[in-house]
């Protein structure tokens, strides 16, 4: 595969002329090894690096993203428990760009891309830089969606969980705030509640969940309130179906408490907003490059501007597994290879929160009455399995994690099993695949 990718790489018949019958001219602006410049320093950019440094040893890399630490986004809320310092939740090496003979264009945001002319624009320590490109891949994730709340846009002291600088101004606030919100229930705001109820002599924690329970999409009832009745032990106060209507500051304009639209209000002066994200596509403005929820992308990656990919959150996607396998297809086929993302499964999620494992796959709340729902308890084990005819749709595991691959392979694959209700607790792998005469597997 190397092989074949450094000659396509060596050879610039693509884009040269013809003198003569034998003599190719190459352009002047393709003398030398090719740029490649990667968006973004997360999971996606930072797998990216790596996948195109193993397939071509001469290519350009250079990076620029507005962090100037790789870290792990689904770790901050142990930057804020301090039970883990901003180097304790990297993912690679901390000389890793150097390894790779990758330029990292630290803290510069990138404002246009334009694809025309191959070119994008950045602006570094208020200066505006050109720097052209020949193949792009954009990885520069999702920002923190802050709901349009009277004065919450506007107040101080509240924070997102997005970026090493919001867990770092979170822990500082909640060394002396007497009154701490988190307001959003789903995965974010639980890490968030985690890492601010470990904290010695914290103020009061309190939570508002917009529905009927914590992790709605991942947790049904009995099993989110497994979750819900640790973290009331430890003092947090949970509001479920409530909603924030407006958010109160003093004269400074800092916090100090939320109205919950049911007559209830909060007092608060540290506010932590946990209301979902959104793909950072501004960058994108004037660039024709088509969008969705996120940027769109084909099997390959590819966007519809040549020589331009995208991967991870910004195509719309939420998932760490599903941006390393863009990331790697994208990589792949910048330097010429073949590859397609052949699995774009991305509804599993696992967890834990004191002490409580729990596996999520699938979609647990069944959409109408034509779905089974089944259930098992031993002690502090549960499961739960949503079945719609011998088609296993979602499945839950808490305490007991240990066997969730073959349930994870039915999910995914949609794979019908003759009478699966009445076994569904106890299945294997042996019950759905075969091995055919050519030794592969099959179901």
């Amino acid at each position: 595969m190397f092989d074949k990718i450094k000659k396509i790489f060596s050879s610039d018949k693509d884009n040269a002329t013809e003198k003569g019958t034998n003599e190719v001219v190459v352009p002047a602006s393709k003398v030398g090894p090719k740029t490649y410049v990667v968006i973004g320093a997360s999971i996606a950019g930072v797998t990216a690096v790596k996948k195109i440094r193993e397939l071509d040893k001469n290519v350009k890399i250079i990076v620029i993203s507005k962090d100037e630490n790789i870290y792990s986004r689904c770790m901050l809320h142990h930057v804020i428990s301090e039970h883990r310092t901003i180097q304790g939740i990297n993912f690679v090496d901390e000389d890793f760009m150097e390894k790779q003979d990758a330029t990292w264009i630290k803290k510069a945001t990138v404002k246009t891309i334009d694809p025309d002319n191959k070119k994008i624009k950045y602006e570094k320590d208020g200066k505006e830089e050109e720097l052209a490109y020949d193949k792009l891949l954009i990885t520069c994730g999702a920002n923190a969606f802050v709901p349009p709340v009277k004065n919450l846009r506007e107040a101080k002291n509240v924070y997102p969980l997005r970026n090493i600088e919001d867990a770092v101004g979170i822990k500082e606030k909640a060394k002396d705030a007497k009154n701490i919100v988190i307001m959003g229930a789903g995965l974010v705001g639980m890490d968030a509640l985690a890492g601010l109820v470990e904290i010695d002599g914290i103020g009061n924690l309190s939570l508002i969940a917009s529905e009927d329970r914590i992790l709605d999409k991942q947790l049904d009832l009995r099993a989110a309130k497994a979750y819900e009745d640790k973290f009331e032990a430890k003092g947090v106060k949970i509001y479920k179906n409530c909603m924030a209507s407006e958010v109160f500051i003093d004269e400074n304009g800092n916090i100090n408490g939320i109205d919950l639209g049911n007559g209830e209000k909060l007092d608060c002066d540290l506010l932590v907003v946990s209301t979902g994200v959104r793909s950072n596509i501004g960058l994108l403005e004037g660039s024709g490059i088509e969008t969705e929820k996120g940027i769109k992308i084909n099997e390959k990656c590819e966007t519809n501007k040549a020589d331009i990919y995208a991967a991870g959150d910004v195509t719309g996607t939420g998932i760490w597994p599903l941006a390393q396998k863009q990331a790697t297809v994208a990589a792949t086929n910048m330097v010429g290879g073949e590859e397609v993302i052949d699995d774009r499964f991305e509804f599993k999620n696992t967890m834990n929160f004191l002490g409580i494992p729990t596996v999520s796959v699938g979609f647990i709340t069944p959409a109408d009455d034509t779905y089974d729902v089944l259930t098992y308890e031993d002690g502090d084990n549960y499961k739960l399995a949503v079945i719609k005819d011998d088609v296993l749709t979602g499945f839950i595991a808490q305490g007991d994690i240990s066997y969730v691959g073959p349930y994870t392979q039915l999910i995914k694959n949609k794979i019908k099993v003759d009478n699966l209700a009445q076994k569904v607790f106890e299945i294997g792998y042996s019950d759905f695949l075969k091995i055919r005469e050519d030794g592969q597997f099959e179901w």
